[in-house]
């Protein structure tokens, strides 16, 4: 039997395109330096809280149970650090909470969840509800695919929205506000995982004592 290539990258002239290291271009001998340069024991800040910020950790509790849980927002007001007071909007699915980390700040939010994929994503943003670009973005995997063991595992990314650094609708923050969600971006890394730390210690006390990953109050 024998079978013939697929035409990778057949629409370049050259088949190369610059920046892009396959086998081809670069064997194992050439690329073992470039991989070994990658793998520092000292890492800038800036290139690993740049404009991603991803976070992720294993929950010993169903999957299915976990993104259950995610998808309701306000599942937002017992593993966030500071969100506070959610309630439902006039327009259906936009909720309300406060972030006390801005002295009690307005922040709106709008999850959009995904079954099949199960992927949870909070569209928010402080003071305003019209253009919700604080992205947070979730995606529950079941860990007996990944890890060979019954529970999940959650991987959370955000990206560095221009507006992070700058406002962009100061008309719209209150009076004298000390704060700007975006002062915090370099903690984020941290801030988070301590947020997920607090999802799982949340689930995983419930599983193990027989309770519902998806509190009745929450039903």
């Amino acid at each position: 039997m024998t079978t013939s290539a697929l035409p990778a990258l057949s629409d370049i002239p050259g088949q190369t395109v610059p920046g892009v290291l396959r086998i081809e271009n670069s064997d194992r001998e050439a690329t073992t330096p470039i991989i070994m340069d990658m793998l520092r024991s000292v890492y800038p800040h800036d290139q690993i809280f740049g404009d991603y910020c991803p976070v992720q950790t294993y929950i010993d509790a169903p999957p299915r149970e976990v993104f259950e849980y995610l998808a309701d927002t306000r599942s937002l007001e017992e593993w966030t650090y500071s969100l506070r007071g959610f309630t439902e909007t006039d327009e259906p699915g936009l909720w309300l909470s406060y972030d006390r980390l801005g002295d009690e700040t307005k922040c709106f939010t709008r999850t959009v969840a995904h079954s099949d994929a199960m992927t949870v994503d909070y569209h928010c943003a402080w003071d305003q509800s019209e253009h919700l670009w604080m992205i947070y973005l979730m995606r529950v995997v079941d860990a007996q695919v990944v890890f060979h063991k019954p529970g999940s595992v959650v991987l959370w990314v955000n990206c560095k929205h221009p507006f992070y650094d700058e406002n962009g609708y100061p008309e719209t923050a209150p009076p004298k506000r000390p704060v700007w969600v975006g002062d915090f971006w370099d903690m984020f890394s941290a801030g988070h995982q301590l947020e997920l730390d607090n999802l799982k210690a949340i689930c995983e006390y419930r599983a193990a004592n027989g309770l519902p990953i998806k509190p009745e109050w929450m039903q």
